[in-house]
């Protein structure tokens, strides 16, 4: 039974999102979900080619095009310390288009998805926050909003920021 997120403990830890032992992290991935950069890279790297066959299934079946910007779906998470993977597609940020809502549904998305899965701890990373070039501090605004207004029986949703500016943006946000 879903609950209102006010129940949903937000935790912040700075490092390595590969590294969390949750029921599943989400993945900052592209729309190929065949791996790339930053996290998407390295939960590719960590978790194993399990990972990389099981988002191939998924292109040869649902994603045939690829997984659109504010979508999410799951895998397994290969040998990572997780159940699953929740691969979340971001929006690359735009000075003259506001993509907000799209970086909103990625939280939304997934947190649909880890209910689905009964998954009852979530790692998020900053999406879009790398190569997608979003400002911290409007991603973290984002974020935590999204996820507080988000009804879900998650119970805690841990922010897993790379470095001390995303970690003092997001602490900002939750503060």
């Amino acid at each position: 039974m879903a609950h209102d997120g006010a129940m949903t403990t937000l935790t912040l830890v700075q490092g390595d999102i590969t590294a969390q032992h949750v029921d599943a992290l989400v993945n900052a991935a592209n729309s190929s979900l065949l791996g790339g950069g930053g996290v998407d890279g390295a939960i590719h790297r960590r978790g194993g080619p399990e990972i990389l066959d099981a988002c191939r299934d998924l292109r040869a079946s649902q994603y045939g095009k690829g997984l659109p910007t504010g979508r999410a779906v799951a895998t397994t998470a290969g040998r990572l310390d997780a159940r699953w993977v929740i691969h979340t597609v971001g929006p690359v940020w735009s000075a003259t288009e506001d993509r907000s809502g799209l970086l909103a549904s990625c939280y939304r998305e997934s947190l649909r998805v880890a209910d689905e899965l009964g998954a009852r701890t979530v790692a998020f990373p900053a999406i879009s926050t790398g190569v997608y070039r979003w400002p911290m501090d409007d991603a973290a605004r984002i974020a935590v909003e999204t996820v507080r207004a988000t009804d879900t029986a998650v119970e805690e949703v841990r922010f897993v920021l790379f470095d001390e500016p995303a970690y003092a943006a997001f602490t900002a946000r939750t503060g």
